[in-house]
């Protein structure tokens, strides 16, 4: 009789109790380091209406999804298998479909399906077998897929990550990318109150900004700014104490504060690599940054709650975005 390797045994388990359809879940009150395969918890009631912001663990096989800084919910999932790696970095939502289906393997069912790049990578439901499993996709159970699809729209910042950090609120004093001016303070302020609001509700029929993404590269010492998936401005940034890197930062703007004359953000901290540790965020990282007077411009009139700003030292190549132009910063390539 052949041998068969306890990898093989683990794998055959996981085919036989998982169906070929998506995994329901089940939701449980418990801490997310003590989900089992296929469950999740929900508390929306945790926070009102804010920013969102997804982060998935791959060695923790776990989602977090956090609005206004606070996290509502977290899952189990079933990242990309050996061959088939899920990449990192940080992604904006491309595209929703509640009753997609792949155009790859199989014409396969991807409920409630959440694009991350357009060579396949998204948020789905699908089989949890409690290991990395998919062709490169997030995996959900399927009523936790179901909920989370119902909050997100296109824009949502998620970060993919070997290791990440909880949010923490930041308040930078001034206008951001620009040497403080308390007396634009009034101007930038009311750009961000009137344009397009942050999503507000708890289901998807709630009013969504456009898109706005901004990304510096200390690498290229240029800023980016996408709206909607284009790109609307570009810029030459200065970085004081250019020797220390600026490490790997999602900021995502929360609202203008008038006690400090600011901005208020909630920040996170991520790392690429297996055994790295995600550097803390600290808005000092910010203030290290001065950009084009024209860059700074075009992305004070846009700012909106929700905008996110993403601090690297790769480069900002065109590896490293997805087709249409939204930044995907990433060490892997998409299966």
């Amino acid at each position: 009789m052949p041998h068969i390797s306890r990898r093989a045994v683990i794998a055959l388990l996981g085919v036989a109790l998982c169906p070929a359809s998506a995994v329901r879940g089940q939701l449980v009150d418990k801490d997310p380091y003590a989900l089992k395969p296929g469950e999740y918890t929900w508390h929306p009631e945790r926070t009102g209406a804010g920013p969102l912001a997804i982060i998935v663990s791959l060695p923790e096989q776990l989602v977090f999804v956090y609005r206004n800084g606070i996290r509502v919910a977290s899952s189990t999932c079933s990242t990309g298998r050996p061959g088939h790696t899920t990449p990192t970095g940080i992604f904006t939502i491309l595209e929703k479909d509640k009753d997609h289906h792949s155009g790859t393997y199989d014409n396969a069912p991807m409920p409630n399906m959440n694009r991350l790049t357009w060579k396949g990578i998204a948020l789905h439901a699908g089989n949890l077998p409690g290991y990395p499993a998919s062709h490169g996709c997030v995996r959900l159970p399927l009523d936790f897929s179901a909920l989370l699809f119902s909050i997100t729209h296109v824009g949502t910042p998620v970060i993919i990550a070997n290791a990440a950090t909880q949010p923490a609120e930041v308040t930078h004093p001034g206008m951001t990318l620009s040497a403080y001016a308390e007396h634009e303070f009034d101007a930038v302020s009311g750009h961000v109150k009137k344009n397009t609001p942050s999503p507000v509700q708890h289901a998807s029929t709630g009013p969504t900004p456009v898109p706005l993404a901004a990304i510096i590269s200390s690498a290229d010492k240029k800023g980016y700014l996408f709206e909607n998936g284009a790109e609307v401005a570009e810029g030459t940034v200065v970085i004081d104490n250019p020797g220390t890197p600026l490490g790997s930062h999602m900021f995502t703007l929360a609202r203008p504060d008038d006690g400090s004359k600011g901005l208020v953000w909630h920040a996170y901290g991520y790392h690429h690599d297996e055994g790295g540790t995600a550097p803390e965020p600290n808005i000092d990282v910010i203030k290290r940054i001065r950009a084009a007077p024209a860059f700074i411009t075009a992305m004070q009139s846009r700012m909106h709650p929700g905008m996110v700003l993403v601090l690297t030292d790769k480069p900002a190549s065109s590896v490293t975005r997805s087709a249409n132009g939204f930044v995907v910063m990433s060490n892997a390539a998409a299966s």
